[in-house]
């Protein structure tokens, strides 16, 4: 290698003033976390959750398809791959709910659902991704929170695999640095290994995107968690009624709802911190044109959070997952052919119609395994047209050689 003009004691001072930067940067900035990110997160009020649950959701979303499924449109092929999920895995992420959509009923009820909930989970063959929401950790609901959480762990013994709590309605950074204190000191009193309860932050107040002291506030959320925050969720109706904007314009696509969703998307961009779109509370239920227009909502707002890099959302009824996977598998499948002819060429370091950076090439390559593990491709397709298998392409989001 020729030599430069400048000496070696300039190299060795640049990496020493950098080396703090450095850590800090790559403990911060971990990059893509390994593992699937399931497509949905099912909300179910604790008092309606039993061992069971998942697979009668799937049976109410197949007979509503077979009834409507002629109004959700989608080719032949996505509608018989739903038709496969609905009957294989019809959720991919239950969350039981003890917060809003259970309410208030008092301590002794609430006490009984949480130890009941643990043992109907233990009985059950959970999704991939099982867990619960608990209460705020705003003052009037913070020791009912930790108490639920305290009787439910205790019921529950050790977690299933995908296990995952939920904190909502953060109003305050100083709330997440006390949850994250809260499990630590849960694992210890219930046997559970060091740093394995994880939980994702629900983004529905504005002072979870903008701080008190005019800075953003989501850095400082996930931060604060101490590496057990594993998702920011946005909350579409919470989020934009503490806004002040009327229910009736209250959607997934209002433009302030927008706004806080791109923060959070350059916030978590990097840190190993997953995004969950939030959900609509447009129901397919009913006759035939309200079950097609709330299908046709749901559709086209699937459709626009996966185009905006929102993979996951939320679903409130059995009757939104055919829409929700339809959505989803077209999404994959449209641009499977150009996706993986680009990968290929990236590969084989051939020119193809577009030139593609080595960044590029980790999204394209993140987008197959996201389609793989939905289940809207097969790993043979996938193979055929790029030439890789499952461990190569992991290999590329990564980045790994």
């Amino acid at each position: 290698m020729a030599a430069g003009r400048l000496p070696g004691e300039v190299y060795e001072r640049i990496d020493a003033r950098l080396a703090e930067a450095d850590a800090r940067v790559a403990a911060d900035y971990p990059g893509e976390p390994a593992g699937r990110q399931p497509v949905h997160t099912v909300y179910v009020p604790a008092n309606a959750y039993h061992a069971g649950l998942s697979a009668e959701w799937g049976e109410r979303a197949l007979a509503v398809l077979a009834e409507h499924g002629v109004t959700l449109g989608g080719s032949a092929d996505v509608l018989e791959r739903v038709r496969e999920k609905l009957r294989a895995q019809p959720i991919e992420d239950l969350r039981v709910d003890f917060e809003d959509g259970y309410g208030n009923p008092g301590d002794d009820a609430e006490d009984a659902e949480a130890v009941r909930v643990a043992r109907e989970l233990k009985a059950d063959s959970p999704p991939p991704f099982v867990g619960i929401r608990f209460k705020s950790f705003e003052a009037p609901t913070r020791r009912r929170a930790i108490r639920t959480l305290d009787l439910f762990l205790g019921e529950l013994g050790e977690p299933p695999p995908g296990f995952v709590l939920t904190l909502p309605k953060v109003t305050a950074v100083e709330q997440v640095e006390a949850c994250a204190e809260v499990l630590g000191e849960l694992e210890k009193v219930h046997g559970l290994a060091a740093g394995s309860l994880r939980f994702e932050v629900q983004i529905e107040t504005a002072q979870s995107v903008l701080g008190g002291d005019g800075t953003v506030a989501l850095p400082r959320i996930v931060r604060a968690a101490g590496g057990r925050c594993s998702g920011l969720h946005f909350g579409t109706y919470d989020y934009s009624a503490g806004l002040g904007i009327s229910g009736a314009y209250q959607s997934m696509d209002h433009p302030a709802a927008d706004f806080a969703k791109e923060l959070m998307q350059v916030a978590a961009a990097g840190t190993g911190v997953r995004l969950s779109d939030g959900s609509t509370n447009r129901l397919p239920v009913g006759d035939a044109e309200a079950v097609h227009g709330a299908w046709a909502e749901h559709l086209r707002l699937v459709r626009r959070s996966l185009e905006r890099g929102f993979y996951q959302g939320w679903d409130l009824h059995p009757h939104q997952l055919p829409s929700r996977f339809a959505a989803t598998y077209a999404f994959f499948r449209e641009t499977l052919p150009s996706a993986a002819a680009r990968v290929r060429d990236y590969v084989r370091k051939t020119e193809g119609a577009v030139l593609d950076e080595p960044a590029t090439a980790q999204a394209l390559a993140a987008y197959l395994v996201r389609g793989l593990d939905c289940g809207a491709v097969t790993q043979d397709e996938v193979t055929e047209l790029t030439t890789l298998d499952r461990a190569a392409l992991d290999r590329l989001v990564r980045r790994l050689p």
